[in-house]
């Protein structure tokens, strides 16, 4: 898997998001762009979701989770900067219950620059894995 095309197109939905998230329901641009935004998605989990799903399997894995594994685009995050994930934005990711952590809220995101899973814990981040 090339990690540099795999995070352009990371990028170029993480962009379309923060461009659909700055734009009221009214704006009559508004619903072009959310197909847009599904497009791309469509193609990034035509393009990677074999490949991330065995990612993400592994990621479980290690953190001895026995939660579903949803196609990969769930697990992406809100915005490239990644300023939900600083203020504890619960939306972000994929909630995930663990073994390794009884009773520990946690969620996995994938995030951008360069593609990573992370591994939210309250306030903390671990990376679980980062594309070569």
């Amino acid at each position: 898997m090339n990690a540099d095309t795999l995070n352009k197109d990371l990028v170029a939905i993480l962009e379309k998001k923060s461009e659909l998230n700055k734009m009221d329901y009214n704006d009559a641009r508004y619903d072009d762009i959310e197909e847009e935004l599904h497009d791309l998605e469509d193609d990034f989990n035509e393009t990677y979701g074999d490949y991330l799903e065995d990612v993400l399997e592994d990621v479980h894995g290690k953190i001895k989770s026995d939660a579903d594994i949803l196609l990969p685009t769930a697990y992406i995050a809100s915005s490239l900067d990644g300023k939900e994930l600083e203020d504890g934005e619960e939306s972000e990711g994929v909630w995930v219950e663990s073994d390794k952590f009884p009773g520990v809220e946690m969620r996995l995101v994938l995030v951008a620059n360069p593609p990573r899973v992370l591994l939210i814990l309250s306030d903390q981040e671990r990376v679980l894995w980062t594309a070569e």
